[in-house]
């Protein structure tokens, strides 16, 4: 029998519905981000730079393109006969076929998986954070306290306290008490949805609770193991941790890459990050161009002007186009004297000549005011925009759009276009 010490399960399969159009064909994990990566990079380079050589990669919505992207592992060094990176979406059994309705009972569905690894202990992430951690500190740590689960934490402002699962421990990191996003919460230490569990411990709860609708884990397997008396801890993290989960939280953490000395560091010698990387061809940057702060990807072309921006591979910026503050993803084109501000844009767009984007005064979105509300203009990906319009802050457009879907040449602040059919 295959014995490992540690496996990770990672979990792949949410649609990220507060990312608006950028997630209504492709799952959130393989959102582009940095202007060279995929959410799930981070997740799955941290395993590797931690010694982990066997991850399960569970998927569920719009998977195409995160199977695509994961292959059989060769970035990370995980194209590995025995381990390695196994993607695993939800399978007909003999006796039904179902969806994974929860966190815990996406791997609850898997336990053959597990089983065939036998390991000591199984790392449960998500794949949908941007962070660095050393996993194999934070299993010295468990082993160190005996703990039957460690939940890795981070100190939140207090006023965001409310949106966290948030932990109550004693002086020696046990957890006494939970609270799942609480009106008002006891204490600030948030879970970051990363657990270590004797393995077991998470085979015994995951059997026993199999029949919890929408079974999860902060909601149902850590409170059982906790009222069960099993040992559980938290494990600290001060590091730099980003849920990208919203649209300005988004925005914002790619922004962050380009200061001066970035908070978060691509570039350390000594924790990489890898990607599937399949374009070789280099970068064009004309006598004429501007580039003033801005991480570029491979086989862009730029003629025109970039401030404090960042650029996916194979975009194409046209003499007298200019890009603020935005985020400009893979294969897109900005045609001529088109400026763009606080935008964006997704993967294989085609923006035309002579628009502004990000006009005039903040609105309130009218379509979704709850994911539509950091100020900025969002594009679906293969979206069209005819030359010389005006688009609001604000705003979303999402399909093919043409002059006539432009009243007076212009879409106001907080209006949407949606002509693409969003699932």
């Amino acid at each position: 029998m295959i014995k490992k010490e540690m496996i990770a399960m990672l979990l792949a399969g949410g649609q990220g519905s507060r990312l608006g159009v950028l997630t209504a064909n492709v799952a959130k994990p393989a959102v582009s981000f940095g202007g060279k990566y995929r959410i799930i990079d981070f997740a799955l380079s941290n395993c590797i730079n931690s010694g982990i050589d066997t991850v399960g990669v569970l998927t569920q919505y719009q998977p195409l393109r995160l199977n695509t992207h994961i292959g059989i592992g060769i970035p990370w060094d995980l194209d590995k006969n025995i381990g390695g990176v196994s993607v695993l979406p939800p399978y007909e059994k003999s006796k039904k076929s179902e969806w994974y309705t929860g966190t815990a009972n996406a791997i609850y569905q898997n336990l053959e998986y597990m089983e065939y690894y036998n390991p000591e202990y199984v790392l449960i992430l998500g794949g949908d954070h941007i962070y660095k951690m050393d996993y194999e500190v934070m299993l010295d740590f468990h082993k160190a306290k005996k703990a039957d689960i460690t939940i890795a934490c981070i100190p939140v402002p207090m006023e965001e306290a409310s949106r966290f699962g948030v932990v109550i421990t004693d002086d020696n990191k046990q957890i006494l008490d939970f609270e799942e996003k609480p009106e008002h919460p006891s204490s600030n230490i948030a879970s970051m949805g990363i657990y270590i569990f004797s393995w077991r411990v998470l085979r015994e709860a995951l059997i026993t609770l199999k029949d919890q609708p929408a079974c999860d884990f902060g909601k149902h397997i850590i409170p059982y193991c906790h009222k069960k008396g099993e040992r559980v801890f938290s494990y600290e993290y001060n590091g730099y941790w980003k849920d990208v989960g919203t649209l300005g939280s988004y925005w914002e953490s790619n922004m962050e890459l380009i200061d001066l000395i970035p908070i978060f560091n691509l570039y350390e010698e000594f924790w990489k990050i890898y990607t599937k990387s399949d374009r070789i061809a280099p970068q064009f940057i004309s006598s004429n161009a501007v580039i003033d702060k801005a991480i570029m990807g491979e086989a862009c072309d730029v003629y025109g002007e970039i401030r404090n921006s960042v650029i996916g591979s194979d975009v194409i910026i046209e003499e007298g186009a200019v890009v603020r503050d935005s985020i400009i993803m893979n294969g897109t084109i900005i045609k001529k004297g088109t400026v763009v501000d606080k935008a964006i844009i997704a993967e294989n767009c085609e923006i035309g000549a002579n628009c502004r984007l990000g006009t005039g005064d903040y609105a309130v979105n009218s379509w979704k005011p709850d994911i539509y509300r950091f100020g900025l203009v969002v594009v679906g990906e293969k979206s069209v925009i005819p030359d010389g319009v005006g688009i609001g802050k604000n705003s979303v457009i999402y399909g093919r759009t043409t002059r006539d879907d432009y009243p007076g040449g212009n879409l106001a602040s907080g209006e949407s276009i949606i002509k693409a059919g969003e699932r």
